[in-house]
C-alpha cells in the first residue's frame, strides 16, 4: 500500500515523457514531485522554508508551461533540486541542500539500502535480504510452470495452438523503461537522504567568527601594517582608474557599437578580477585575530573604502551598459551585465557585513548563493523575449533586426503584431512571416504532453 502513490506516479511519468518534449508535462512532473514529498514527509512540509521551496518549484513549473525555454527549465531542475535536498535537512544551507537533493535523486535508494563495511572495504545490504528464499518463490515456480507448460503443450493440441496464439507485441518495452526509471526516481526522493559529514558539519557551522582574545604580538603589528598598506595603494589604484575612466567617458563622443561594446567588456574584466581580488584579500585579512586586533580600526576603514570604490565601479559600468542599450537595444549579453552587476552589488554589501559584523566566510557563501538561486528564480519568470523585442522595437536608436529573429518563438505574435501594424521592408516581412508559420506548424504538431501557453491562442 505504501508504494501505490509511486506506481501511480511512474505510469503517469511514462505516460508524459515517453517520447515527448517539454511542455505541460514538466509542469505536471512538477505538481506530481511535489505531491510524492508531501505524502512521505509531512513533518518536513510543516516548516515555513520548505513551503517557500515548493512554492519556488511550483513558480518554475508554472514558467516551464507560459514560456518554455531554457531558462525555466534550468531553473526548475535547480528548484527541484534544492527542495528535495530541504526536505532532507531543513537546517542546511542551500549549497547543501544541492548536493543532498542531486545524491537524493540519482543514488537515494542505494543510500537506503546498502552501505559501505570501512573494516572490509566492501558494500553490504543494510537489510537483511533471503536471496535464497527469493530464488525458491520466483525462480522455482517459473521452472517448473515452464517444463509443465511444455509438457501441456504435447499432449493437447488445443492448448498448444493455445499458447502459440499468445502475442506479446502489444507490451511497449521502452514505455515499461521509462515508468521504472520514473518509479526509481520517485522513490529516492520519497525519502530524501543526507550526505554526511558534510551535512553534519554545515548545520553545525554558524556565521559568526569565535571570539579570540588578540594579543598584541609582532605578527599581528604586521600584518595589520601589510594590510593597511596593501589596501591603501589598492585604494590609490582604483581612484586613479575611475577618475580617468569617467574622464574618458564624459569627453567621448565615439557612438559606436564597438566602442561602447569594448568599453563595457573591458570595464566587465576589470570589475571581476577587482571584486574577486577585493573578497580574496579582505578575506584574508579578516580572516581571524585582526578582527580581534585592538587597533583594526584604520584597516577596517581602507577595507570599506575600497569596499565603496568597487561600488562605484559597478554604477560606472552600468552607466556603460545602459548607454549601450539605449542606443543600440537590448541583447541576452547586455542583460547579463546588468545581473552580473546585481550580484556583485549584492556580493560588496555581503562583504562590507562580513567585516562590520565579524561573519565568517560561510556567511558569505551562504548568503550570496541564497541571493544567485533568487535571481535565478526571479528571471524565469519573466519572458526575457518578449521584452527584448519589444523595447528593440519601440525604444533603441538602432538595433540589430536579425537578431529578433534569432532569438526563440516567444516573440513570435509580438513581431507578427508589429508587421501587422507596420510598413516593413519585404525582407523583414518574409523573415517574420517565415518564423510565425514555423511556429505555428510547431504548435498544432504538439501532443497534449507538449503543449504549452500559447498552444490557446491559436484560433
Amino acid at each position: 500500500m505504501k508504494n501505490i502513490p509511486l506506481v501511480i506516479g511512474a505510469l503517469l511519468f511514462s505516460t508524459l515523457f515517453h517520447k515527448q518534449g517539454v511542455g505541460l508535462n514538466l509542469s505536471i512532473f512538477s505538481i506530481l514531485t511535489l505531491t510524492v514529498l508531501i505524502l512521505y514527509n509531512k513533518s518536513a512540509f510543516k516548516q515555513k522554508s520548505t513551503i517557500a521551496y515548493a512554492l519556488l518549484y511550483l513558480i518554475t513549473a508554472a514558467s516551464i508551461f507560459i514560456y518554455n525555454n531554457t531558462l525555466s527549465i534550468v531553473a526548475n531542475t535547480i528548484a527541484f533540486i534544492t527542495l528535495v535536498g530541504h526536505v532532507s535537512e531543513q537546517n542546511s544551507s542551500i549549497y547543501v541542500n544541492w548536493l543532498n537533493g542531486l545524491y537524493t535523486s540519482i543514488a537515494g535508494f542505494f543510500h537506503r539500502n546498502f552501505g559501505v563495511n570501512e573494516s572490509e572495504q566492501k558494500v553490504e545490504s543494510k537489510k537483511e535480504i533471503d536471496y535464497l528464499h527469493l530464488a525458491k518463490i520466483i525462480g522455482i515456480p517459473l521452472i517448473i510452470l515452464t517444463i509443465f507448460i511444455s509438457l501441456y503443450k504435447n499432449g493437447n493440441p488445443m492448448f498448444n495452438g493455445l499458447i502459440n496464439d499468445i502475442d506479446f507485441s502489444f507490451i511497449n518495452f521502452q514505455w515499461i523503461l521509462v515508468a521504472l526509471c520514473g518509479y526509481y526516481l520517485l522513490n529516492n526522493i520519497s525519502n530524501p537522504v543526507i550526505v554526511d559529514p558534510a551535512t553534519t558539519n554545515d548545520v553545525k557551522t554558524g556565521n559568526i567568527l569565535p571570539y579570540q582574545e588578540s594579543k598584541e604580538t609582532d605578527n599581528l603589528k604586521k600584518e595589520h601594517q601589510f594590510g593597511f598598506i596593501l589596501i591603501t595603494a589598492l585604494n590609490a589604484l582604483i581612484i586613479i582608474f575611475l577618475i580617468t575612466d569617467i574622464t574618458y567617458l564624459l569627453s567621448s563622443n565615439d557612438l559606436r557599437a564597438s566602442v561602447f561594446s569594448n568599453q563595457v567588456h573591458s570595464g566587465i574584466n576589470a570589475l571581476i578580477a577587482s571584486i574577486i581580488i577585493a573578497i580574496i584579500i579582505i578575506l584574508y585579512f579578516f580572516r581571524g585575530d585582526l578582527n580581534f586586533y585592538k587597533k583594526n580600526k584604520n584597516l577596517k576603514l581602507v577595507a570599506y573604502t575600497w569596499i565603496i570604490l568597487n561600488t562605484i565601479l559597478v554604477i560606472n559600468i552600468i552607466i556603460k551598459d545602459t548607454q549601450y542599450i539605449f542606443y543600440f537595444g537590448l541583447t541576452y549579453k547586455r542583460i547579463g551585465v546588468l545581473v552580473y552587476l546585481l550580484l556583485t552589488v549584492i556580493g560588496l554589501v555581503t562583504t562590507f557585513i562580513k567585516v562590520k559584523d565579524l561573519k565568517n566566510f560561510w556567511y558569505l557563501f551562504r548568503i550570496n548563493t541564497v541571493t544567485a538561486f533568487t535571481i535565478l528564480i526571479v528571471s524565469s519568470t519573466i519572458n526575457w523575449d518578449s521584452y527584448i523585442t519589444i523595447y528593440n522595437l519601440n525604444y533603441a536608436k538602432s538595433m540589430d533586426f536579425n537578431y529578433l529573429i534569432e532569438l526563440s518563438n516567444n516573440n513570435a505574435f509580438i513581431l507578427k503584431n508589429y508587421l501587422d501594424e507596420n510598413n516593413l521592408d519585404d525582407k523583414k516581412a518574409l523573415n517574420i512571416n517565415r518564423k510565425f508559420k514555423n511556429y505555428m506548424r510547431e504548435l498544432k504538431n504538439k501532443s497534449w504532453q507538449e503543449s504549452q501557453f500559447d498552444n490557446f491562442k491559436l484560433k
